[in-house]
């Protein structure tokens, strides 16, 4: 049975690994800010200002892309991902 972290971060990649949409289409991500990075290091802080994230709660849209992506995956304890529905 694997520990509750590692269910956490699975489900975590799940929200993060969006199936890839026809040519031409760009999927929309929204990302939630909901916990603080307090107490966490610095470059996790850096990363939350970076995806445009200022106050907790605050939600934000970008295009997804691997650089995206990438600044996710280093704050996914941070935040909520979820696709755009359209």
């Amino acid at each position: 049975m694997p520990a509750e972290g590692a269910r956490e971060r699975d489900r975590q990649a799940e929200d993060i690994n969006i199936a890839k949409k026809a040519k031409g289409s760009v999927t929309r991500l929204y990302v939630t800010w909901v916990k603080s990075d307090i107490g966490y290091a610095r470059e996790q802080k850096m990363t939350i200002r970076a995806l445009g994230l200022r106050r907790l709660h605050q939600r934000v849209s970008h295009d997804d892309s691997p650089a995206i992506r990438g600044m996710l995956a280093k704050v996914r304890h941070l935040v909520e991902v979820e696709q755009a529905e359209e």
